[in-house]
């Protein structure tokens, strides 16, 4: 049976989760329209989880995505903070802001959530992905028995053949165009950068598991050609900011929209983990950087987020975490059902023409 069949998709199309873009709005909207939709739930406790999937189902009876962020333990280091902040000091006076006077661990991992992990398992989603690695085996193995379809997120060959390992439906191969958080396991590992397309015919070539490839694919021809290199779906996320539908403000909209499109930079500045993010005045902040690293993610997101406030309140929107892929200029502003309809369209033309 294909990713489509159990999935009852209509369209080999999953809208990435992107945190912070995604809403229960969004994703319903494109479930309806015959792809699988997704919400962001590694940035909320279990509680804000559960009311954010109630939400989808009130809106859709169709498949959705949850997706998680098990990333490892953050390792704490008050010097390393502290320096950090003072670092920033700087930009937060330009705003007339004092920095956090500590930082926190602002997100926990499902790894180590218990809360979460039950309120999943009595729940029940119909699809779960999982970025940054993989929940402990008990509770892979209790969620495979509620019969939730689950996928993870691969950036390499190895990262791909322990997703195989632990039993998971499918992988999704991401490459380094892709917007938002790299989904590599171990953030300090070194990083053959693969793009979309090489890996994923790599993961197609070696292993047996359906691979969903993600990274850069923004219109139906870019779905065509994944599907030719054998993937059984694409995910696109930054093709879903511009709809009316995801929650990124007008200041990231706009940014979308300009020049920094075609800069997309990949920095751990903002979280502590690599991402792609538009060109903005915190992207390049890796200019004057020099050795110093940021704390372990999630806690120089505490920071970050910090600093987009400050920033936000005096008008300044330079400092935000606007994710987006490489291949952002081709956005299209649009309502996700429409834009889904409008991908169909496009791959079957691509279809035809063969």
């Amino acid at each position: 049976m294909s990713i489509l069949d159990q999935l009852d998709l209509s369209l080999p199309l999953i809208q990435a989760p992107m945190a912070g873009v995604s809403t229960p709005e969004l994703a319903a909207a494109v479930s309806e329209a015959g792809a699988l939709g997704s919400i962001g739930v590694g940035a909320t406790d279990a509680a804000g989880a559960r009311s954010m999937i109630a939400e989808v189902r009130e809106r859709t009876g169709r498949a959705f995505n949850v997706n998680l962020f098990v990333h490892g333990p953050a390792s704490t280091n008050p010097a390393r903070e502290a320096e950090w902040l003072g670092w920033l000091r700087p930009l937060f006076a330009e705003f007339g802001a004092e920095p956090p006077a500590t930082l926190r661990t602002i997100y926990k991992s499902l790894a180590e959530d218990a809360d979460m992990a039950a309120m999943l398992l009595e729940t029940a989603p119909p699809v779960l992905s999982f970025h940054f690695g993989l929940p402990p085996a008990d509770v892979l193995s209790a969620l495979r028995e509620r019969g939730i379809f689950m996928l993870a997120t691969a950036t390499s060959l190895d990262e791909a053949r322990a997703v195989e390992a632990a039993g998971i439906d499918a992988i999704v191969a991401q490459g380094i165009e892709a917007g938002g958080h790299r989904g590599m396991f171990d953030p300090a590992a070194p990083d053959d950068a693969l793009g979309t397309m090489a890996l994923t015919r790599l993961l197609v070539k070696n292993t047996s598991l359906p691979v969903v490839a993600a990274g850069g694919i923004m219109d139906g021809a870019g779905i065509a050609a994944a599907l030719d290199l054998g993937a059984a779906a694409a995910q696109l996320g930054t093709a879903f900011i511009a709809c009316p539908e995801s929650a990124a403000d007008d200041a990231y909209r706009a940014a979308l929209a300009g020049p920094a499109a075609y800069h997309t930079t990949l920095t751990p500045l903002i979280s502590g983990r690599p991402a792609r993010a538009l060109a903005n005045r915190f992207t390049a902040l890796a200019r004057t950087v020099g050795n110093r690293l940021p704390p372990d993610y999630p806690i120089a997101y505490d920071a970050g987020k910090a600093l987009h406030a400050a920033a936000k309140a005096k008008g300044e929107y330079g400092f935000g975490a606007q994710w987006a892929g490489q291949g952002a200029p081709l956005t299209r502003t649009m309502p996700a059902a429409e834009l889904v309809d409008t991908l169909r369209l496009e791959l079957q033309a691509c279809r035809n023409n063969l």
